[in-house]
């Protein structure tokens, strides 16, 4: 079982998401972390055996600047020999230097393969251009990424529809990107700021049992495909869903920047129409006196990364830390 764990680098964002954390209108306290937090993070990170680490931003080219992901990457690639991204839809050539510079994973969620619901939930911003980020994992194949994860966030439109949407996508990237290895997601929707109440007005709540059905179909129709269970799900269903054929399990993680460490707790701020705004001293929020940059969703497995590994060990599993290196690319001495 292949552990991995989320770096959150920052929650500015200039998209309107109604089911994430992170959407541009919500009064939440944000943060962007500077190189030398983002190696304090990633340090931590190493200490409790993370070889692979998922490097994850909201969409905002003022604050997640021109280079802030090329740097971050030069300055994690000799420590960590996995690297991949959660980040907004990019160029081609953009994806190709990410590669250069120590990616080789990307994750991108189309969050809703129902065009009207995705037009419906998504108001502002570039997000708002469905057939843009459909076209993601190809841009990243042909840039050069050789790990794509995709995934429908579970609560937004019907299940079975997004479910079929999702199983024609994976089954057309395995003949456009056949070079590249695929995993697969069904995170379910979680509390988070701005309270989303779509999912439950509509009946849309993807229940335990059809969770396990749709791992166990996607496990017997795709045997390659990699299956990833975030600490989305509680600790008791995770160690239930584990030997359905689950092969990548995040543990410990926070899904706020700082999170691990405190990181950037020092320059928690507002933002409002892209403009930063300082945090009035006077305020007594709950955010505020959290002193924390707001998380994007609330996990449900808290337990540590020790916790986990040794759970794992129990079901008969070996957590494994590593499974890549870029010394494997380097070519024999003749």
């Amino acid at each position: 079982m292949r552990l991995f764990a989320p770096l959150y680098l920052s929650n500015e964002c200039v998209n309107n998401c109604s089911y994430c954390g992170f959407s541009r209108d919500n009064p939440i306290l944000r943060t962007t972390l500077t190189l030398d937090q983002v190696a304090t993070e990633a340090r931590h990170l190493h200490s409790l055996g993370f070889r692979n680490l998922l490097l994850v931003a909201g969409e905002h080219p003022k604050f997640v600047s021109e280079g802030y992901l090329q740097d971050c990457l030069r300055l994690l690639s000799p420590s960590v020999p996995t690297l991949g991204i959660e980040v907004g839809p990019m160029e081609d050539e953009q994806y190709a230097e990410l590669v250069a510079c120590g990616a080789e994973g990307l994750v991108v969620y189309q969050e809703t393969y129902h065009r009207e619901t995705y037009q419906h939930l998504h108001t502002a911003g570039p997000k708002k251009q469905f057939d843009w980020r459909l076209d993601c994992p190809e841009r990243a194949y042909a840039g050069g990424f050789r790990r794509i994860g995709i995934g429908a966030l579970f609560g937004l439109a019907d299940w079975r529809t997004e479910a079929l949407s999702l199983a024609a996508h994976l089954e057309y990237l395995y003949k456009h990107c056949w070079k590249a290895q695929f995993t697969i997601s069904f995170p379910r929707l979680r509390p988070h700021a701005g309270n989303h109440r779509h999912q439950a007005d509509a009946g849309l709540t993807l229940t335990d049992r059809q969770l396990v059905q749709l791992i166990c179909a996607f496990r017997l129709t795709f045997p390659p495909i990699g299956i990833v269970l975030s600490t989305r799900e509680p600790a008791t269903l995770r160690d239930r869903l584990f030997p359905l054929g689950v092969t990548h399990v995040s543990a410990g993680s926070h899904t706020e920047p700082g999170g691990y460490t405190g990181a950037g707790t020092d320059d928690l701020h507002h933002t409002i129409r892209g403009r930063r705004i300082e945090i009035d001293p006077t305020e007594h929020t709950a955010d505020c006196s959290q002193a924390r940059a707001t998380p994007q969703f609330e996990i449900a497995d808290e337990r540590s990364t020790k916790a986990v590994a040794e759970q794992l060990r129990r079901q008969g599993f070996d957590p494994v830390w590593k499974d890549w290196d870029r010394e494997i690319l380097t070519p024999a001495p003749a």
